[in-house]
């Protein structure tokens, strides 16, 4: 009797010090990750950076962005080898890492600091990492963005702006800084402004009849008629009969996405001034609200010539998929 009691308190007792052990890494202190948003740290060998393993990741994570006037990358790289990845270096809020060791894929969070996002790679010689590269990079970018979106808005949260306005027109939440003004408000139509240096950021909220992008035409055909029309209607350019089209020499990217968890067409493209020599790049999201009949538009767009927009256009971004409908 009293040697099964003995084991019994052994057992507790094991089972409370693997208890307090998680207890101390779930509670255990993180300094704040750092980094420039889209601003992505590879850990990797020089000598494997220099070649093949390099140039795939380069060819994956610095590739040009959708929709933008002139070639800027998904993220900017920077690099460092293995043995200075300590201390401080290693608060980027995302990473990826070359390891050698079984082929495979490893997402790891908060591991040095918050929030964190790291990707590692492993791979027996440089050709099992270049496949593992081909293979998980779509879903690697994903997860990165994401990590980005969330820390943007997470900023955008510190200085919000009061949106009573839109939530009484369209009955939506939308998140966005107190840098931003109403331009304009029409019945059933905001425009939104920050003033940039030599330039301005623009947002549009409006909506339209489900029936104006969901006809027997094609969807991207019905979007530039769309946004043409409102442009046309309420963009108006800078001089006398000149305003906002969508640019006529490419066809804008399509996708299919979800604003708030509700379908959205999202497409990106460059737009221009008729008349005028004024350019640049817009996301559109048309959301489907079925409860009210309607496709919502949320729309952002750049103006900021000789300048690189990438960063422009992802702040628009995060501020539209923070939209919430009531």
């Amino acid at each position: 009797m009293k040697r099964s009691l003995l084991v019994l308190a052994s057992i507790f007792l094991f089972f409370a010090c693997e208890e307090s052990k998680d207890q101390k890494k779930d509670t255990r202190i993180l300094s704040d990750s750092s980094g420039n948003i889209n601003q992505l740290t590879v850990v990797i060998d020089n000598q494997m950076w220099e070649g093949e393993v390099g140039e795939a990741i380069r060819t994956r994570f610095a590739a040009p962005v959708d929709g933008l006037p002139q070639e800027e990358p998904l993220f900017s790289l920077s690099q460092i080898p293995p043995e200075t990845f300590t201390g401080f270096v290693r608060n980027s809020r995302i990473f990826l890492k070359i390891e050698n060791g079984k082929q495979g894929m490893a997402v790891i969070s908060d591991e040095f600091s918050r929030p964190q996002k790291g990707i590692v790679l492993q791979g027996k010689n440089s050709q099992d990492i270049i496949d593992v590269i081909e293979r998980k990079s779509d879903t690697i970018i994903d997860i990165l963005k994401q990590t980005e979106l969330t820390e943007k808005q997470r900023r955008i949260r510190k200085s919000l702006s009061d949106d009573v306005a839109l939530k009484e027109k369209f009955g939506i939440d939308l998140k966005f800084p107190s840098a931003y003004r109403y331009a304009k408000e029409e019945d059933k139509f905001s425009w939104i402004r920050k003033e940039i240096p030599k330039g301005s950021m623009e947002i549009l909220i409006y909506e339209v009849p489900m029936s104006s992008i969901d006809n027997d035409s094609s969807v991207v055909a019905n979007i530039i008629k769309m946004r043409d029309s409102i442009g046309e209607a309420m963009i108006p350019g800078r001089l006398e009969d000149s305003y906002m089209i969508t640019e006529k020499a490419y066809a804008p990217y399509l996708f299919e996405s979800t604003v708030d968890g509700k379908f959205a067409y999202e497409t990106r493209g460059t737009w221009e001034v008729q008349n005028d020599f004024m350019a640049g790049p817009f996301v559109n999201y048309a959301v489907k609200d079925e409860a009210n009949n309607r496709y919502l538009i949320l729309e952002g767009f750049v103006f900021s010539p000789s300048r690189a927009k990438r960063d422009n256009i992802f702040e628009l971004d995060a501020i539209l998929r923070s939209a919430k409908l009531n």
